[in-house]
Order: structure tokens, then sequence, then C-alpha cells
């Protein structure tokens, strides 16, 4: 039986009981029941915790099929910004033989931790599922499920920067440090432009600044700077939580330390509702910059020895707490650079590059289909779109709906991402071992030849191998898979088709091609992870049909995770796919 036949059975098998009428969904902690089932909440049911709330319920719609709103969201479902501010849609439209977008019965706006523990106890009563979404981007479907309660955090948007944060518990004479609050419902342009452009300080948050900045934590969190500055979850300080009981806990290091522990990369929305966050900050380096450049060489020959060089280059010049992001390959015989780099000069970080320039240019098997360039900009402005268009550039584009913030911007390139069919999506982490000048070669073969089948992106801030000391004992302190302590980069291979929201004109979901891309993806993946058999996967971008999940994403961590997860989520109030319990 080939893969594929393999899932739709495994997919089917668990339905065939309930054919004739599906009145719950079986889940590990019990049983979710389904509109017009015995026991299915009533209309007085639901009014009742309208009330409770303050009148915060609703019943969630994709605004493309209500006449009401269809106009005024055509015109803007490309901006996302826009999307989540719908608690009907998500950020991805499908995941091919996965998950379709769907909006919950019913969803929570929710304004405080109280709003969230009172709809938390009364989904438990009611057993009726529950779906936690702030930014809506998560992969694996954890933004949205049929028939559930939405606990929709879009309003608790907050930041407030603090000079000397203690954390709740500590021992007296506990020495503080600069931290920001931040609410469970701000996205990541949010707390940059409170904490470096406004601040000028650096907090350690994603790329894509429309994600929300819980659900990141939860899942590890990775941005450009991580080898310099950690990941999301290394940073978080505290946190307030609505556990399965209904409890408000504070958790740190002192209260609670094994359920805050869990919270810091143990899998978004696996152990309760975040409404809180505290993070580190850091000192601001004075300027950022990027590297962009492609290059294509004539033979096979020729760009494996490429490959080989630009790994070695990678490995003796930019393997450190400066650099980040990533490079391409592609099954054309090209590269392309796409690296950020902080706390240089633009000449210290032109001369990191020169020796790979040089031998570059020393060769004809080489051209540069687009030129190299390297520039810097203020870090203070590098989520400043007013700066960006006082400069005339088009890097990042404002939400331009009337009434919302001026400072709301998103990267230009992110939004072909709003209601994408992902095809199939894979991640693994590189080790380090593979940069040694004994295995060079064998890593440029497996790229070659994996990319032949099918490119990908080797996120070199994705992995802390190289970060310092510091950044690696913080990350140590985290549940995600150690694993990520001694990888140089994360390898993501996917794909994904045009937006496929149901409503928008036109939309098609192709699964011809999603199946031809798919099977490429994974052969792929295949190929590249011979050189690193076993390879974990990041939780935040992997695939949805994960094998061996569990220890993919949490290595040896995955036994203490799931000890919290009992203690704290008995009955398994709160699921998700690929989550622990």
């Amino acid at each position: 039986m080939d893969r594929r036949t393999l899932l739709k059975t495994a997919l089917v098998l668990p339905l065939l009981p309930l054919a004739a009428k599906v009145d719950a969904y079986v889940t590990g902690g019990g049983r979710w029941l389904k509109p017009g089932a015995a026991g299915w909440p009533t209309d007085a049911d639901w009014d009742a915790l309208n009330r409770q709330v303050g009148g915060r319920l609703s019943i969630p719609k994709n605004p493309l099929l209500d006449p009401a709103t269809r106009e005024d969201a055509l015109a803007h479902i490309g901006n996302q910004f826009y999307v989540g501010d719908q608690p009907g849609l998500t950020q991805t439209g499908a995941y091919y033989n996965a998950w379709t977008s769907t909006p919950s019965a019913r969803a929570l706006a929710a304004e405080s931790a109280q709003d969230i523990a009172t709809a938390v106890t009364w989904a438990r009563k009611h057993r009726v599922r529950l779906v936690i979404r702030g930014g809506g981007h998560s992969y694996l479907g954890a933004s949205n499920a049929a028939d559930s309660l939405l606990i929709w955090t879009r309003k608790m948007n907050s930041v407030q920067l603090v000079d000397g944060f203690v954390p709740q518990g500590a021992k007296a004479g506990t020495a503080g440090v600069p931290a920001a609050h931040v609410g469970a419902g701000a996205m990541w342009i949010d707390a940059y432009h409170a904490v470096t452009t406004m601040g000028g300080r650096y907090i350690q948050g994603g790329g894509c600044t429309t994600v929300g900045c819980a659900g990141f934590t939860n899942g590890g969190g990775f941005g450009s700077m991580s080898k310099g500055f950690g990941t999301g979850a290394s940073n978080l300080l505290e946190a307030e939580v609505v556990t399965a009981d209904g409890v408000i806990r504070v958790v740190n290091a002192y209260k609670d330390p094994d359920l805050f522990w869990a919270l810091k990369g143990g899998g978004g929305g696996s152990f309760g509702v975040i409404t809180r966050l505290t993070f580190r900050t850091h000192y601001l380096p004075q300027s950022v910059g990027v590297v962009r450049g492609k290059i294509q060489a004539d033979s096979d020959e020729a760009f494996h020895a490429l490959v080989a060089k630009v790994m070695a280059h990678f490995r003796d010049r930019l393997c450190n707490p400066n650099w980040g992001e990533q490079i391409e390959f592609h099954g054309d015989r090209r590269i392309d650079l796409q690296m950020f780099f902080q706390g240089l000069a633009e000449d210290q970080a032109r001369a990191a590059w020169q020796p790979f320039l040089d031998w570059v240019a020393a060769s004809k098997a080489y051209t540069w289909t687009s030129p190299f360039w390297l520039a810097t900009l203020p870090a203070r402005h590098l989520w400043d779109i007013d700066f960006f268009q006082a400069q005339g550039l088009n890097y990042a584009v404002p939400d331009n709906r009337p009434g919302t913030p001026a400072y709301h911007m998103a990267w230009a390139g992110d939004q072909e991402q709003v209601g994408t069919y992902i095809y199939a999506y894979t991640s693994a982490w590189m080790p380090s071992r593979l940069l040694k000048e004994e295995h060079i070669g064998t890593l440029a073969t497996a790229i070659v030849e994996a990319a032949q089948i099918r490119g990908f992106s080797f996120h070199f801030n994705k992995g802390l191998y190289g970060a310092s000391e510091e950044t690696l004992a913080r990350a140590r302190d985290t549940a995600m898979n150690p694993e990520v302590l001694d990888a140089f980069a994360l390898v993501i291979i996917g794909a994904g088709g045009p937006a496929v929201f149901e409503g928008l004109p036109d939309a098609h979901r192709d699964d011809v091609k999603a199946k031809r891309e798919s099977d490429a993806v994974q052969k792929s993946y295949a190929r590249l992870t011979q050189v690193a058999p076993g390879a974990g996967a990041y939780f935040s971008e992997s695939d949805y049909f994960q094998k061996d999940y569990q220890k993919a994403y949490w290595g040896t961590n995955a036994p203490r995770l799931a000890s919290v997860k009992r203690k704290y989520d008995p009955d398994g109030t709160f699921v998700v796919r690929n989550g622990i319990g």
C-alpha cells in the first residue's frame, strides 16, 4: 500500500462507525459533541454563555459568503490584517488531504483572562471542542475547527515596556531586567512598533509581522536574529495562562515552573490559553542589513562545487550570532542568497562575503543572474512603515483600511500567503557535523540531488549552532527538541497553490497538481535527510503527517511534556493536531 493510500485509509477508518449519524468526535480525552447530538448546547445555553462574557459571543461567518460583507471582503481579502480580523477565516486556506479553513460554531472575542476562564469552564461542561486563535497562522490547522468554540484573543492587544521586571515569586533582591508585557492578541508588528520603533529596544519575534505572539512562542519561535538573541520561547520570562480547570495562573520559573517550561515550545494550544506574555528585551543593534543575489551554474559539476563552496563559506564566515535567514537551492542549478545580518557595519558585512565573491568571480562557470547586493538600514526603522515610504521603498505594505493603526505593515512578499492551499510542507534540522570538511561533499551531493526533485531553503536562523553560550543556555531551558541547539539550519521544503477561500471568484483546488507537488516534496525530503536520518522537525513549520511527531518536535523532552499535560489537562480539554496528549 503506498503512502497516500495509507493516509486516506487512516483518515476514513475512524469515521466508518459513525457513517449513519455522527454525534461526536472521539478524542484522546473523551468525546466532543456535534450539533444535533444529545447534549449539544441549546440556544439557551449559548445565550447564557454570551451573557456571562458580556455579549462578546458571535456566530462567525466566512465574509465572502455573506452578501452583507462580500464586497468589502473582496476588496481586502489579500490583506493579512483584514483576514486576521475575521473570526470566520484563517491565514491559510487549506492543506491537501488534511484540513480546510472552516468557521467555528461560536466565537468569543475575549477581552480578559476571565472571559477565557468562563469559556473554558463552559466548554468543558458542555463537551464542546475549543480552538484558540491569535494570529490564525497555524499550518497544522490549529486556528480553526468546525463545531467548536473559538477563543479569539485578537482584542487582547497591548504592549507595555518595563525597565526592571521581576517575576512573581522571585526571591527578594532578584535584579529586574528590561522586559515587555504583551497581550495574547498582539501581533509581532504591535510588539515591534512599541519595543523597537518607539522604545529603541529589541524583542525576539518572528519574521511575518501578522503572526500572533502567543502561538509563536508556544511553538518555539524563530526570527531573523535568532542566532544572536535566541528563540521567542527562550526569551519568555512569565506568562498568564488559563488552564483546563478554568483557573487563571501566573507562571514563571518560580510559580508552576513545569507548566511555564511546557509553554516555552511545547506546542501551541496544548496546555492552556495564554492571556499575557512577558518577554526579555535586548539592546538594539545600531544597524541591520540584507544580502541578495542569484547565481547560476553552467553544469552539474559546477553546481556541486558551488553548493559545497557556499556551505563551507557559511561555516567559516557566517555561522555566528550576526547572521541569519536563508539560502535557496534550485533544481535548475541556481542558488538564491536571502541573508540578513545585525550588529555589523556595511564594510564588515561585505568583508565577510568577499572570499566567496572572489571564488565565484574566478570561474566562468558561474553567472550572477541577479547581482550580489548588500545594504544596511538603521535597526530602529526595520519595522517602520513611515521610514520605508519616506525612502521610496516598497518592501513593506500598509494596512490601508480606514481606522487601522498607521504603523501596521506587512512584508510585500508575505501577501501571497493569504488563503494559500498548502500541497505539502516539511522541515528538518540539519546537524552541525555535516559542516565538517570531511562531510561537506556528501552534504553538497544530497543538496544537489534533492533540489533536482524539489527546491528548498536552508533557514540558518532557525538552527542555533553558532549562537553564543548565553543564547544556547536559555534555549536549552525550553521544551523544544534539543536538536535545535546543534542544528546549523532548518531546511524547509514545501509547495502550495493560489488562495482557495470558499467564495473567492475562480478559486480552484487543483488536487492533481497538489498530489504531484506533494509527492515531489516528500521525495526531496527523503533524499536530503539521508544525510540526517531521524532529523527533528520544527512544530510550527512542519508536515501535517509528520511521522513519529513527538520525537521529531520535542525529542527527549516529550516524556516530560506528557507528564505536564497529565497534571494540568488530564481530560484532554486542549487538543491540537500533532500536540502532546
